[in-house]
């Protein structure tokens, strides 16, 4: 394998007390916002498009141009907010980017701030992340100590502040209109666009919201270039990312990479599939996207081949699943989230994800029928492209790739000669024709 890792935005995670400003200072922290600051905003905004950087969070929409899209300065406030919401089942890069590399997100949205004419950025965090909260109350405050926040930033005359600000756990305040609607103090559901926020985001004002890896990955593209940022990753996805592998994976945990990297190549830098086991199907951007099979191990993890094989990249969250792994009990459990944090404002969404639960804890339980499968796959086609914002088209995306790939799964828990309480064949009072070994030979 030839495959190298880009230790950019981890470079610092194994060092003593890597959440300091003190160890940051020494990875050549701040010096990119010193260099931002000698420069023009639509220099650095140049920089950034230049350097092909896509979004982060899951959307690959292109960050400088989405930064472009602000309107001319009218006298009046316009804000920065950083997505640190990190919901989806499965994604786990920003919580531990937050918790190892505070200050890498602090400058990255100075320099973001400096960027759009913004002078206070709020930073997004879901509440249940109690220690990357107060970890990023005290790199902000740090910030402000050294003079990198406040006023009169370096002596440049830019002034900042940064308010961290903690949400109550709700998945669709992810959601960038939702997220909005929180921060404002509302119940956090999603708005209808037009407006979107790049005109009339926060408190009706231009705002520009981004991923926290989004924001995390300017400093080094400001202080090294859109060149060198462009020469990893592939044409049309730059750059590099952190893929987090989980499961049933003997070595799981961040791997930070040049996009178009394969699973294949991830799998062989984490150890392969647990000892004894062989890979059965992955996610390749967490639950919300369509998931994948072996057959998938060399598509390159960019944004345009892994759309062209039927998925999304999304965010990275590569979760492996060996033989052992029963489809229909995954996609269940993931059902069950998304009924659960729908927000209830649209009625695809709400209704159907709640009947594609009552359906599949039925096939579950041994109690479906044929038909039932054709009846996930009609909810689908009632709520993809008619919810109100992605929640409800990401849950469909389980559904209909499960069924797709493993349907004789879904059929095997029907009842039958061999299994006449139907049910799920991994469990562990099922015949033995239904075990994981023979399924795997059948």
């Amino acid at each position: 394998m030839t495959t190298t890792l880009t230790p950019v935005l981890c470079a610092s995670w194994d060092d003593e007390r890597s959440w300091s400003l003190d160890t940051y200072e020494r990875h050549q922290g701040y010096q990119a916002l010193r260099r931002a600051l000698a420069s023009a905003p639509a220099d650095v905004i140049e920089t950034v498009k230049r350097s092909g950087l896509r979004g982060r969070g899951g959307a690959g929409f292109p960050t400088g141009m989405k930064w472009g899209f602000l309107p001319p300065p009218d006298g009046g406030p316009r804000y920065l907010v950083v997505n640190a919401d990190e919901s989806e089942p499965g994604t786990c890069k920003d919580v531990p980017l937050m918790l190892a590399a505070p200050h890498l997100l602090v400058e990255g949205a100075v320099i973001t701030a400096y960027a759009i004419g913004c002078e206070h950025a709020f930073i997004y965090v879901r509440g249940e992340v109690v220690h990357v909260y107060r970890r990023l109350l005290r790199a902000v405050a740090e910030a402000h100590e050294k003079g990198y926040l406040g006023t009169d930033i370096l002596g440049s005359g830019f002034d900042l502040q940064i308010t961290v600000h903690a949400g109550a756990g709700a998945y669709i305040c992810g959601e960038e209109t939702a997220l909005l609607d929180s921060l404002e103090g509302r119940r956090g559901q999603p708005r209808l666009k037009p407006p979107f926020p790049a005109v009339a985001g926060l408190y009706a004002r231009p705002t520009v919201v981004n991923n926290v890896e989004s924001i995390a990955s300017v400093p080094s593209i400001v202080l090294r270039g859109a060149d060198w940022f462009s020469s990893m990753g592939t044409e049309k996805s730059t750059g590099f990312g952190l893929f987090s592998l989980s499961g049933h994976v003997t070595n799981p945990g961040q791997y930070e990479a040049p996009l178009g990297i394969t699973l294949r190549e991830l799998l062989e830098l984490a150890g392969g599939v647990r000892e004894g086991h062989q890979l059965k199907f992955w996610t390749p951007g967490g639950s919300s996207t369509p998931i994948f099979t072996d057959e998938h191990l060399d598509v390159p993890l960019d944004f345009e081949a892994v759309a062209a094989a039927g998925s999304m990249l999304g965010t990275r969250a590569l979760q492996i699943f060996d033989e052992t792994t029963c489809v229909v009990r995954a996609v269940s459990r993931w059902i069950d989230f998304y009924a659960h944090e729908s927000c209830g404002k649209c009625t695809p969404c709400r209704e159907g994800n709640y009947w594609m639960k009552q359906v599949l804890h039925r096939l579950e339980d041994g109690r479906g029928t044929e038909a039932d499968l054709d009846k996930l796959l009609d909810t689908c086609d009632n709520i993809l492209g008619r919810a109100f914002c992605a929640l409800g088209d990401g849950a469909t995306s389980p559904v209909t790739s499960s069924i797709a790939y493993f349907r004789d799964e879904y059929l095997r828990h029907l009842p039958s000669a061999q299994n006449p309480a139907g049910g799920c064949p991994f469990d562990p009072g099922a015949s033995a024709l239904f075990t994981p070994e023979a399924m795997a030979l059948s």
